[in-house]
């Protein structure tokens, strides 16, 4: 069997994980210069796809501690890339979105990443690789039956 052929979860696990650090290695090389991290990327990136998102989602979806993403979103907000407001359709709620240097900012640095990407030979399997992960994505997300131990050799 390859070495990269996965047989058994612990395998895809490995597998995913290897691929996760070799990507935002890429992704910081092509971020580096311009001095923006890899986290700061994800969320301007999403904010540029999505305005107006609450903390909640953005550190869902960026897959940021709480704690971090505040901080980050008031680096940002420093920087004059994020701007912060009260949702208007719910006052107890802030949601966060570009500036208009944010979404220069995020423009220049997408031309950058997608020249990085770009440089990866294509490949015709591609369209069919996001599919499988979008179906992984999916498959991961639903909530999860346990197996009920068993209780007295029952």
């Amino acid at each position: 069997m390859p070495p990269t052929a996965a047989s058994h979860p612990d395998d895809v696990a490995a597998l995913l994980s290897r691929a996760e650090r070799l990507a935002a290695r890429r992704l910081r090389t092509a971020l580096e210069e311009s001095g923006c991290s890899v986290e700061s990327w994800r969320v301007l990136s999403l904010l540029s796809e999505s305005p107006g998102q609450g903390m909640t989602a953005i550190a869902d979806r960026t897959q940021l501690p709480p704690p971090t993403l505040t901080r980050l979103v008031d680096q940002l907000v420093d920087d004059g890339l994020v701007h912060r407001r009260v949702d208007p359709l719910d006052r107890r709620r802030v949601v966060a979105g570009l500036t208009p240097r944010g979404r220069e900012v995020y423009l220049r640095l997408a031309e950058r990443v997608r020249a990085v990407w770009s440089a990866l030979p294509a490949d015709e399997d591609d369209p069919l690789l996001v599919a499988l992960l979008d179906r992984l994505i999916a498959r991961l997300e639903a909530p999860a039956a346990l197996p009920t131990p068993a209780i007295n050799g029952r």
